[in-house]
């Protein structure tokens, strides 16, 4: 996420690593860095000078000069000045409104809108037990009102039956009252693409707000807009008065100008971010969480979360009982392994170990899903005798699991010898904890990267 600032941000400190004291020129040279590097991910100027200002005053008042790891010190302060200038802390919707609660989602045309009302409606229902409609209210492009119906039914989440020939503000309107007789929790309207200075689109989607009187107005915004961020913000805001931001494709190679830019120049939270494009790609966002990733410094409890809503607690018990008494079989590990591909692409979720995102650099961030595809289509190749024990492929079983799945039989071997492993792993750790396992592989662990290789 930001590939780009976060390596020039690990530039702009090199310099002082190591140093016991700084001096103010060392301090100057590495402010005037952080600067380049915001500007150069599309952070608008008067954004980037205000938080290099800030950060100089507070680097100034820390006596960062005196400190004796002046690194880690400049590295804080920058950390808790994303934060602030993204947060202070996660914004949650106005679930105190009386139901239903209404969303409208505005912005530019292919920032994902209609996408982005979809997830947010699966979001609501799986976090919140929130009852969502979606109303699709962009009559001008073509197929939108259908792509809602379609994502509608694929998440079996009701959409209200709009068409080209109606006006968005009675589609609005309508649905609403729709909504209300259905005792719906949530109506999230889907108006259509515009840009802030169509003075005929924005006076119709400021008589729509007038009309239902939304809650919640949420800017969806594309994280690559770049510099042009702050123009989009400024206008909307100042017609529609927006209480929030979607920022989409956080998953690209986006720059990240957008998130420090428009949060400063509206006043209004980040609420929500893309971060895939599947169905639960829609998250709540945490200003802390995202400036610990700029930084390297991975996020965690994110990944713990995405961990929790996959794994329930009597499935977690289930599997120990598994690995204890040496049951875990190919079945199994498809299983799980379906479980991580439902937590997100694996380049999103490696970024989130501290560390892991710098080690893999380079690597081809689509290359484990690839090797992830093949052994499933391996597994699946088995018959059922075979998944539940494994010992029984002999040659001739691998010659023909590997003719049905387009793979070797070295591929199966390989997966065959590092599954055992795990096995082998798992099982002490469930057995014995840590200290057992390292006791028996004379200090080593192995490990299990080699699946993905």
């Amino acid at each position: 996420m930001f590939p780009a600032l976060q390596s020039k941000l690990e530039s702009a400190f090199a310099r002082l690593r190591g140093k016991s004291r700084i001096s103010e020129k060392d301090l100057e040279e590495t402010l005037k860095e952080v600067r380049m590097a915001l500007l150069s991910a599309d952070v608008n100027f008067i954004v980037a000078k205000g938080f290099c200002d800030r950060l100089a005053q507070k680097a100034v008042g820390a006596e960062i000069l005196k400190s004796l790891s002046p690194a880690q010190q400049i590295i804080k302060l920058v950390y808790d000045e994303l934060t602030e200038t993204m947060g202070p802390g996660s914004a949650q919707l106005n679930t105190a409104a009386e139901a239903p609660l209404i969303i409208m989602l505005v912005g530019l045309q292919g920032a994902g809108k209609t996408t982005t009302a979809a997830k947010l409606a699966l979001l609501l229902r799986r976090e919140m037990k929130k009852k969502a409609l979606l109303v699709p209210a962009d009559i001008y492009r073509p197929a939108a009102i259908k792509q809602l119906e379609t994502l509608g039914r694929q998440l079996q989440v009701p959409v209200f039956a709009s068409s080209v020939s109606m006006n968005p503000v009675d589609i609005a309107r309508d649905g609403v009252a729709q909504a209300i007789r259905d005792g719906m929790d949530v109506v999230i309207i889907d108006t259509a693409g515009r840009l802030q200075i169509d003075e005929q689109l924005m006076e119709e989607v400021r008589q729509m707000k007038e009309v239902v009187q939304p809650h919640e107005i949420l800017l969806v915004a594309d994280a690559m807009t770049g510099q042009t961020a702050v123009d989009i913000a400024k206008g909307f805001h100042t017609t529609l008065g927006i209480t929030g931001l979607v920022l989409t494709k956080l998953d690209g190679d986006a720059r990240g100008g957008a998130a420090l830019s428009m949060r400063s120049v509206t006043g209004q939270p980040i609420k929500f971010v893309g971060v895939s494009e599947k169905p639960e790609g829609l998250e709540l966002f945490y200003p802390d969480r995202l400036a610990s990733r700029i930084l390297g410094m991975g996020d965690v409890l994110t990944l713990i979360e995405k961990a929790q809503r996959e794994v329930s607690e009597e499935d977690a018990r289930a599997l120990e009982k598994k690995f204890k008494k040496n049951q875990f079989d190919l079945e199994d590990f498809l299983s799980q392994m379906r479980m991580v591909q439902r937590m997100g692409p694996i380049s999103s979720l490696t970024a989130m170990i501290p560390g892991m995102g710098k080690m893999l650099e380079g690597v081809d961030p689509e290359l484990p899903e690839k090797q992830m595809k093949r052994i499933e289509a391996i597994i699946l190749s088995m018959t059922p005798a075979e998944r539940r024990n494994h010992t029984i492929l002999d040659g001739s079983r691998r010659r023909r699991i590997a003719r049905g799945s387009g793979t070797t039989v070295e591929e199966i071997n390989q997966l065959m010898t590092q599954f055992t492993q795990m096995k082998m792993v798992m099982q002490k750790l469930t057995k014995g904890g840590i200290g057992e396992l390292a006791k028996m592989l004379g200090g080593k662990i192995p490990g299990l990267g080699g699946m993905f290789r």
